[in-house]
């Protein structure tokens, strides 16, 4: 019936605002940065976009769309369906991010963890890190009882509106985390101002217990509880979520005994990568 916080990555920024972000800069590498852009456009809901859809997500010219498609397309990147007339991500794109994953230690410590509290809570746990305003999944497990759905990796879930998101901001240093409330502010002023509240009682949960807890408030089927981690030895900020069907959810359940359970997972982990 739902899995820990699963939704549609969020459309990229038009190019002209990252343009203008970067203006200035000598170093910024605009034609890689709108290519890169380009490839940000497809989602698993829209896995097929033509360059005129791409134009209007990106703010390109369609001429530069064209160019930078084939581009991408001659490389790997894209591929181009005949029939259709569009493109969708190429392999390239995953050769690209396996090596990312297959780097970091932290999923195959904490792979059997994870399994281990999704089959006790007949529900879904995923570990996730930053990009820009959203969290992304790197892991995710779940229970066998076939109930829950796992959210693949890469799937996204805004910042501001779960658990696992809030959870990345408590880990954060004071500094790093008014920087990214103020992006927040300045990209998504509605969901600032709407959830500002929200999480900033995350911020002083997690300070007190260790996690904080959402009621649906991402996705309305699921009830969820985030938990940070201590950074690792490169500085990458990961949190972890746990997600069970609200219908299953005893009253309690998810301060009494899933947080407690997800912190106390949380620090097992820690403790096997040295983390202290």
């Amino acid at each position: 019936m739902g899995a820990p916080e699963a939704a549609a990555p969020l459309s990229p920024p038009p190019a002209g605002q990252f343009s203008y972000e970067h203006e200035g800069d000598r170093q910024f590498a605009t034609t890689l940065a709108r290519g890169l852009e380009v490839l940000r456009c497809f989602t698993p809901l829209e896995p097929l976009l033509g360059n005129k859809e791409i134009s209007v997500r990106t703010g390109l010219p369609k001429p530069t769309v064209s160019r930078l498609t084939y581009t991408l397309t001659k490389l790997g990147y894209l591929r181009h369906n005949m029939r259709l007339g569009k493109y969708q991500l190429g392999s390239a794109v995953l050769s690209i991010g396996y090596p990312l994953l297959a780097s970091m230690n932290v999923r195959q410590a904490a792979r059997p963890l994870m399994k281990e509290l999704a089959d006790y809570c007949n529900g879904s746990v995923s570990m996730g890190v930053r990009d820009r305003l959203n969290m992304v999944y790197v892991e995710s497990c779940r229970s066998g009882n076939g109930i829950t759905t796992l959210p693949d990796i890469g799937t996204s879930v805004p910042i501001s509106q779960s658990v696992i998101g809030r959870a990345f901001l408590a880990a954060c240093t004071a500094p790093e985390r008014e920087a990214v409330l103020n992006h927040m502010k300045v990209k998504d002023p509605e969901a600032h101002r709407k959830y500002r509240p929200s999480i900033d009682k995350a911020l002083e949960d997690i300070r007190g217990r260790g996690f904080c807890v959402s009621m649906g408030e991402l996705r309305r089927e699921v009830f969820a509880v985030g938990v940070p981690m201590r950074r690792t030895v490169d500085g990458e900020i990961v949190a972890f979520n746990c997600g069970v069907p609200g219908f299953m959810a005893k009253k309690g359940q998810l301060e009494d005994d899933i947080g407690p359970r997800l912190v106390a997972m949380v620090r097992n982990i820690e403790a096997s990568l040295g983390l202290h």
